[in-house]
Parts: C-alpha cells; sequence; structure tokens
C-alpha cells in the first residue's frame, strides 16, 4: 500500500503526514460526538424529558461540530502545507540532481521526458503525500476506533462490522497489480507522447522541406490514440475499482445495520443505542472509501515517483576533496562499459601532455567519444583509472577539475541570449576588448558589429546565426575562458571549410601554451597534432605522429588515405 521509497523521499515532511492524521482523528470523534448527541436528543424526547432537557445534547452537538469544523480545516491546511514543501523539496533535489550529474544529467531520459516528470510528476507526486498518505494512515485508525467506541454497547455488531472493513484493501490490493501495470504504461505513453511532439516541433522545418508533415501528422496521431487508449484502461479500471468498493462499504453498512436491528429484536437492545450503531455503521467504511478513491491518484503518482527516484538514485560521479596541480592527463589501461556487458573500452591507456596537440581519431563507434567521457569526468572506468597532475579523477575535487577543463563540441550550447552574456558566462568579469580580440581570433569580430555588436541576442538553438558562426562562437567563448585543458570533440563536424580551417588554426595555436585533446573523424585535420591516438573497436591500435603512423601502413595509414581518395575524387567531379 505505502511504497517505501516514496516514503522515503518526503524526508522531514514525515511529521506533516502524523499531523494531519491527528486532525482527521480529532474529526471523526467530534463527527461521532455529533450522531451521540442526536440520539441522545431522541432519547430525551422518547422519554418525555423538559424541553430546557434538550439544551445539553444542542451544546454538545454545537461543541462537537466546531470541533470537527476547525479539525477539518486545520487537516486541509497541514496538507496544503505538507504538498507544497513536498514539491518545492523534490523539485529542489531534481534540480542539485541533474547539476551534480554534470554531463550525465539527461542519461538515459530524454529532454521532454524529464521535464514532463520534474513538473507534472511532482505535481502528481503532491496528491499522493498530501491526501493518499494521510488517508492509508487513518482509514487503518478509524475502523479501530469506531470499534472501541460500539464495543460498550453491542460487541456483536461492532466485531461484524470490523471484521468486514479488511475486505476494502483486499479488493484495493487484487486491483493494484494491475493497476500499477496500468500506470506505468499510462506514464510510458505519456512521455513518450511529449518526446513525439517535441521533436516534431524541432524538426518542422525539416519535415516541411520533405513533405514529410502529414507522415508525422499522422505518427504523433497514432502516438495521440495509444495514449487515448491507455486512459480509456485506466479509467475503466478505477472505475470497477470503485464499484467493487462501493459494494463492500454498503453491503458492510447494510450487514452491520441486520445485526443491530437483531439485537433490538432479539437482545433488547435499546432502539436509541441500535440508532447510534446503525448511524455509525457507515463511518466504519467512509474512510476506506475515501482511501480507495485516492488508490487510483495515488498509483498515478507512484508512477512518476519511481522515474523520479530512478533519476534521484543514478549514481553521482565519484570527486575527492583534493585539489588539482598539474594539468597532465593519463588514461591508465582503462576498460569500460555502458551496460555491464559489452567494454566499449579495453585496457587503453593514453598520455596527453600539459601542453601540445593530441588527437584521438578512428571509425565511427571506435570509443573515441567514450575516451572524451572519461576524461570529463561524465563516468569513471569499470577497470583501470584516469589521472590528472598526477593524481586519480575521483580524488581531485569537482570545482578545481572543472576549473582547468573546458569542452567544445559539434554541439556546444549557445544560449539565447546577448553576445556578450554568452561570454559573460565563461568570465563574469571579462572586458568589451578581450571579448572583441577573442572574435577577432575566430573571424567573426565583422559579422557581430555590422549585426548589432555585443548586444545581438542569439536566438534560441542559435537559429539565426550559421553552423559555423555559432562554431566559432562557442570557440570564441572557450577561448576567454582561458582554461589550461581544452577539449575539441567533432567541433568542425558539419560546417563550411572556411569555419574549419579558421577554427583548426585557433586550436593549432593554443596548443602551444595548453593542453589541446582534439577528436575528429576527419584525419587531415589532425595532421599538425604533436601525438595522435588511433583506435579500432574500442582498443588502442596505434600511437605517434601523423609522419611515423603513415610510415608503419597500418589502420591509420588505409583510413587517411582511404578519405583523401575520396576527398581528391569528389573535387575533381566538382571543377571537372
Amino acid at each position: 500500500m505505502i511504497d517505501k521509497e516514496l516514503f522515503r523521499l518526503l524526508g522531514g515532511n514525515k511529521k506533516y503526514i502524523f499531523m494531519a492524521v491527528a486532525a482527521m482523528v480529532l474529526g471523526l470523534i467530534a463527527n461521532i460526538g455529533v450522531t451521540a448527541c442526536i440520539c441522545w436528543a431522541i432519547f430525551l424526547l422518547a422519554n418525555g424529558k423538559e424541553t430546557i432537557s434538550y439544551l445539553y445534547p444542542a451544546l454538545g452537538a454545537v461543541i462537537c461540530m466546531t470541533v470537527r469544523y476547525v479539525a477539518t480545516r486545520l487537516a486541509g491546511n497541514i496538507k496544503d502545507v505538507l504538498g507544497r514543501n513536498v514539491k518545492k523539496d523534490l523539485r529542489e533535489r531534481v534540480y542539485n540532481k541533474i547539476v551534480k550529474l554534470g554531463v550525465r544529467s539527461t542519461d538515459g531520459m530524454s529532454m521532454a521526458g524529464l521535464t514532463q516528470v520534474s513538473m507534472e510528476g511532482v505535481e502528481q507526486l503532491d496528491l499522493y503525500y498530501s491526501s493518499y498518505i494521510p488517508q492509508f494512515f487513518f482509514s487503518m485508525l478509524a475502523p479501530f476506533i469506531l470499534f472501541f467506541i460500539c464495543l460498550p454497547i453491542d460487541w456483536r455488531v461492532a466485531t461484524v462490522l470490523l471484521a468486514c472493513v479488511p475486505l476494502i484493501p483486499v479488493s484495493i490490493i487484487a486491483v493494484s497489480k494491475y493497476a500499477k501495470k496500468i500506470f506505468a504504461k499510462y506514464w510510458g505513453k505519456y512521455t513518450s507522447m511529449g518526446d513525439s511532439f517535441l521533436d516534431s516541433v524541432q524538426g518542422l522545418k525539416e519535415l516541411k522541406i520533405f513533405k514529410a508533415d502529414q507522415r508525422q501528422h499522422e505518427k504523433m496521431n497514432e502516438n495521440a490514440e495509444e495514449f487515448r487508449k491507455i486512459t480509456m484502461k485506466v479509467l475503466v479500471m478505477q472505475l470497477a475499482s470503485t464499484t467493487i468498493m462501493d459494494f463492500v462499504a454498503y453491503g458492510g453498512a447494510g450487514l452491520g445495520i441486520a445485526f443491530a436491528v437483531m439485537s433490538v429484536v432479539n437482545r433488547g437492545l435499546s432502539p436509541v443505542s441500535a440508532l447510534f450503531l446503525i448511524l455509525v455503521a457507515a463511518e466504519f467504511f467512509l474512510p476506506l472509501r475515501a482511501f480507495g478513491s485516492a488508490f487510483h491518484v495515488a498509483m498515478n503518482g507512484a508512477s512518476a515517483g519511481r522515474k523520479i527516484i530512478s533519476l534521484l538514485d543514478t549514481p553521482d560521479p565519484v570527486w575527492g576533496e583534493e585539489a588539482l596541480t598539474g594539468d597532465e592527463i593519463e588514461l591508465c589501461n582503462v576498460t569500460f562499459s555502458y551496460d555491464g556487458t559489452r567494454d566499449v573500452l579495453k585496457n587503453v591507456s593514453m598520455k596527453f601532455a600539459d601542453r601540445g596537440m593530441t588527437a584521438i581519431v578512428g571509425e565511427s563507434g571506435c570509443g573515441k567519444s567514450t575516451v572524451v567521457n572519461m576524461i570529463i569526468g561524465a563516468y569513471r572506468p569499470k577497470a583501470g583509472f584516469v589521472t590528472v597532475g598526477g593524481k586519480k579523477a575521483e580524488e581531485v575535487t569537482r570545482e578545481s577539475y572543472y576549473e582547468h577543463l573546458a569542452v567544445v563540441s559539434y554541439n556546444t550550447y549557445i544560449f539565447n541570449q546577448s553576445v556578450r552574456e554568452n561570454f559573460y558566462l565563461a568570465d563574469k568579469t571579462v572586458s568589451d576588448d578581450a571579448i572583441w580580440d577573442a572574435l577577432e581570433k575566430v573571424n567573426l569580430a565583422s559579422f557581430i558589429r555590422e549585426n548589432g555588436g555585443l548586444g545581438k541576442v542569439i536566438s534560441e538553438d542559435a537559429s539565426n546565426i550559421s553552423g559555423g558562426q555559432k562554431q566559432r562562437l562557442a570557440l570564441a567563448v572557450s577561448l576567454v575562458a582561458d582554461k589550461k585543458i581544452y577539449v575539441f570533440d567533432e567541433a568542425t563536424s558539419n560546417i563550411d571549410i572556411e569555419s574549419e580551417a579558421i577554427i583548426m588554426k585557433n586550436i593549432k595555436a593554443l596548443s602551444a601554451k595548453k593542453a589541446v585533446i582534439v577528436i575528429s573523424h576527419r584525419l587531415a585535420n589532425v595532421v599538425p597534432s604533436d601525438h595522435i591516438y588511433y583506435m579500432e573497436h574500442g582498443e588502442l591500435k596505434e600511437s605517434g605522429t601523423h609522419e611515423s603512423l603513415m610510415a608503419k601502413k597500418g589502420g591509420y595509414e588505409k583510413l587517411y588515405s582511404a578519405q583523401k581518395a575520396l576527398e581528391e575524387g569528389y573535387a575533381k567531379e566538382v571543377f571537372a
């Protein structure tokens, strides 16, 4: 009934659960007091007591109703505080987790799915914590409180009513296994539909160009239809469950009423006492009936909660407490697997000097990007270790590690802010002169001057500048950051030849005084490297300068020659 992992997420907010339950119990006792006062008044009426005698049950009823009103409002306010605190704490924990994970923040979860879980998923959990859990504890306590109240009046009726109560939890448990599967599918379809919608919006231009928008529209309709079907299954399951619980609740109350009437006829129970038992009979089942209704909301929240737990339980990259003192990076017999079964790096050892240009090359899927993940601290090796300045990466502090490291990739993000504000992210004290100097180095200064200057706002996804300009701007921002180690992961991918030449020229110049690591699929870009590592199928096969590797006539030479022949053949076709 209660998911221990989800309950653990409450942290210090657990106290509000017990405060809410206490208020609900107080309201129940006050409600029973109102019923008792009504029965008292009927007893006085039946015995022809004076009018003044009715003042006492009337006064008691007013006091009990006042207590019930206050308790109900108090319970509602406590639940509201609980819900707001839970949402605030969970969103803060999700945000902090994403920050801690850094480059692993969306590992295994799409951006759309992450957004849905952290926003709407937390909203669903609000109902789980503020409605379901308090109602669970209250519905467990209420029947026993009522049982001990009714026991002195007629133990048979009290026992029958209490015995029928567990039938509701039994029906809930019977439904819960099926409900969990349904709600898991519900959230899967929901996030899938969100992913499809976001993907379609982001690629709308391409869909229009290729006249594929109608096909994508049909695909989205299919996703929506699947979501509609799973939603209808959820509603049918909820209706069936509600029907079963109503049958049990009203059937149990009816059985209790029948026993109360039999006690009057066969055992001489006072009619007023029987009336009290009849009026109280429904109270045995109403808390569990309300709990059953909250159960359906809870299952939806629990499904979202498990996704949040999955994110929160993702292992953080391990960091230490030592300060980084050197800039030499070394991979020592590193083996790594993403799924725990297939090794994508196999006993790889590489050295990167504190200055100079080192390249990692190989065909697609050889393990280049995984080496980058090792270098930037996104993952830790399965075997072997990574050292920086002679210290293992997991021994140094995260802050000192990233103070030394900058990464420029083919998809480096440029923020939807002005050019100047993008540079401030790298160095908040950078002057306009230093920004213009960096823009000059990447041959972007003239374009920026002619298009609004440093106040020019870069639109979302840098759609108002070209791909080459975006890459050069990313490089300029990194130059201003003035790091000790620069990693260029396919930084010249999918851009024009002019931009590629400008970026490679700056990379080579930077390597004169910094440690520069270049990952490139185009071997012509790494010819000037001081050292080149060539990989195949997750293994380091060759290493050396371009000249020495060409002389070996190995895999590097074959790949380089094949690429060169393709480029020369393409050039002949174009200019023929």
